[in-house]
């Protein structure tokens, strides 16, 4: 569960930079500010819920079953995978590379 609070906090951070970076009129700016603020409400709303499931399952202590989660609660929202950027794959990475710095 703190992986996925940290995954939902680094994803909205990454959100806010992206959308801080691409704005560049203040017409702009003022449609990204109030996407941005319904965004960050929208990513709060979600981390509160996912706080409030957090507490729910530390006072119980118990471990569960794949068929007692309800994972419909955690799916990922189609609308803000249109922010996520595309990453180009590295063709000319070579493993040699990585141990470089080992001697």
């Amino acid at each position: 569960m703190n992986k996925l609070l940290l995954s939902a906090l680094l994803l909205a951070s990454y959100a806010v930079n992206l959308s801080a970076e691409n704005n560049a009129t203040s017409e702009i700016k003022v449609n990204a500010d109030a996407n941005s603020s319904s965004k960050s409400s929208r990513i709060e709303k979600k981390i509160q819920e996912q706080l409030e499931r957090e507490k729910k399952y530390a006072k119980e202590k118990t471990f569960y079953q794949g068929s007692d989660y309800n994972l419909s609660a955690v799916e990922v929202d189609p609308e803000s995978l249109s922010s996520v950027p595309v990453m180009e794959p590295q063709y000319d990475f070579d493993m040699d590379d990585v141990y470089s710095d080992i001697q």
